[in-house]
């Protein structure tokens, strides 16, 4: 059952309607995600660029997707002080070790294919190497929006290779593995978060030794446009 109390049926249903890889891979996985060369080859880089970007947002109620073992929420609260941080993720082994480490208040089991908030109740929505886990991308950047106040900011850091044949292999690879993924180029993402009626105000490489150079990290950054700029609901 999530955190906030809600049944969490509109998460099974969700869970059920696309394949997505077993949670078990990351309750296993959250016993070596805090590891420090685990952070400073592939976390910390993409965490510091989203701090960055929610600077410059000014977010006060912030939610982090696929949050892991809170590290990043642990760091949004630090560096923004005042702010409410929220750490979403649908690993009870990652968020057995955030509540152990106590580092968010606040902690919700859900998928993001159905969040189990009301909508416009955050400022910005960050979310770093998990994107590419959602069994349904698009339904998910819907729900992302949903979500998201207007003006609000999304922030969503991963891996987007270089090339779309490289995209094609990963998702392959991936399913043959067991536990299906979908890493989108640069111009996938960008087209993704456009179709669900956000703006994307950026796209900037992350730097990650020595990974940038073969599998770029790329920090979409994206808007939900006001009432006054023409939204009426997003897409049809």
């Amino acid at each position: 059952m999530p955190a906030d109390g809600s049944s969490g049926t509109g998460y099974a249903l969700a869970m059920a309607d696309a394949p997505g890889p077993d949670r078990w891979f990351f309750d296993v996985w959250s016993r070596f995600y805090d590891l420090p060369v685990v952070q400073r080859l592939t976390y910390r880089p993409e965490h510091d660029a989203v701090l960055a970007g929610l600077h410059e947002a000014r977010a006060k109620r912030v939610l982090d997707v696929g949050c892991g073992t809170g590290l990043l929420a642990a760091r949004i609260r630090s560096d923004l002080p005042g702010a409410s941080v929220v750490g979403c993720d649908f690993s009870r082994g990652m968020l057995g070790q955030a509540a152990e480490g106590g580092r968010i208040a606040r902690l919700v089991q859900a998928s993001a294919l159905a969040l189990p908030f009301a909508g416009e109740s955050f400022d910005a929505i960050v979310s770093t190497e998990a994107f590419h886990w959602f069994p349904d991308q698009r339904r998910a950047l819907a729900e992302l929006r949903r979500v998201l106040r207007p003006g609000g900011r999304l922030l969503v850091c991963f891996v987007n290779p270089p090339l779309e044949a490289m995209s094609r292999a990963g998702t392959v690879l991936s399913r043959w593995l067991g536990e299906p993924a979908h890493w989108p180029t640069r111009a996938g993402m960008r087209a993704m978060v456009e179709a669900a009626g956000l703006r994307v105000e950026s796209q900037r490489i992350v730097l990650r030794v020595p990974a940038t150079l073969v599998l770029p990290s790329i920090l979409t950054i994206g808007s939900r446009p006001d009432v006054l700029s023409g939204d009426r609901g997003g897409p049809a």
